[in-house]
């Protein structure tokens, strides 16, 4: 706009100074009137096509701003997570390493158990071996020796050691028990537990009021016989009446409850004194 009137003071100001032209110089003076015009409308045109760029500019700046306050807010976190993670990793070393000496000091003990335990397995078939070789083809048939879970069980027939109905001991149980007692005495770090058994006919005598009486009323008997003929040192020895609860065979044929009328003998390893044999202390958990 202020284009266009500066124009029209140079316009009259020529006509003025020149008092009037002619209509060459007046054409001339509007053509380059027109063409001012059309300078100034372009020239309009590029500012504000400008003014949109820069405005566009702008927004994009502040986009790029926005982003990178985005992008270090983001780095920082990372950062943090990259920190505990280092600081995590340093202390999931430290309990990944303390983890691994522990599972091998594990299994150096698990080890040291299965030596322990087949050392225990090869003293009992030895104690086993000893006892059957010493008796003799008759014996053989009232005693069941075997080793189960690294304990030896020595099953003694009722008809071999007491008297018939009785909890008292025979006269031709003494050879067995005293075979019995050597292999007891040999192994001295053994302790040994005396279990009565019956079969499910009740009792029926004054003095014992039932099968749990006569049970261990029997395991008491052999016991004291242990102790008393045979020298066995009494803290080693347990006597426990089992009565009609631990059957080996079904009751009701007369072979299974003879089975059932048992004497069982079991000896086992004490561990406090059992590992000084192999030379070796329990290890650290």
């Amino acid at each position: 706009m202020k284009i266009k009137i500066l124009l029209s003071l140079v316009v009259l100001a020529a006509a003025i100074s020149q008092g009037c032209v002619s209509n060459k110089k007046y054409a001339e003076l509007q053509t380059n009137y027109n063409r001012s015009l059309d300078t100034n409308r372009d020239l309009k045109h590029s500012w504000q096509v400008t003014q949109l760029e820069l405005s566009n500019s702008k927004g994009q700046v502040q986009s790029l701003q926005d982003e990178i306050a985005l992008a270090k807010s983001n780095a920082a976190v990372l950062q943090d997570a990259l920190s505990k993670c280092l600081a995590g990793t340093s202390q999931g070393n430290v309990n990944i390493a303390k983890l691994a000496d522990q599972i091998s000091a594990s299994s150096k003990y698990i080890q040291q158990l299965i030596a322990l335990k087949n050392k225990s397995d090869s003293l009992n078939m030895i104690l086993t071996n000893n006892l059957t070789r010493s008796l003799t083809p008759e014996e053989t048939k009232d005693v069941n020796v075997k080793v189960l879970k690294g304990v030896v069980y020595i099953s003694l027939s009722d008809n071999m050691l007491y008297k018939s109905g009785s909890y008292q001991i025979s006269d031709k149980a003494g050879a067995t028990l005293s075979k019995i007692a050597k292999i007891i005495n040999d192994y001295s770090d053994y302790d040994v537990l005396i279990e009565g058994n019956t079969d499910n006919i009740p009792i029926s005598q004054v003095n014992i009021r039932n099968n749990w009486d006569l049970s261990a009323l029997r395991a008491s008997s052999v016991v004291q016989s242990l102790q008393n003929t045979y020298n066995v040192d009494p803290k080693r020895l347990t006597a426990g009446g089992r009565g009609e609860y631990n059957p080996m065979a079904d009751n009701s044929s007369t072979s299974g409850k003879s089975q059932n009328r048992r004497t069982e003998i079991i000896i086992t390893p004490r561990l406090d004194q059992f590992m000084p044999l192999i030379g070796k202390d329990q290890p650290a958990h």
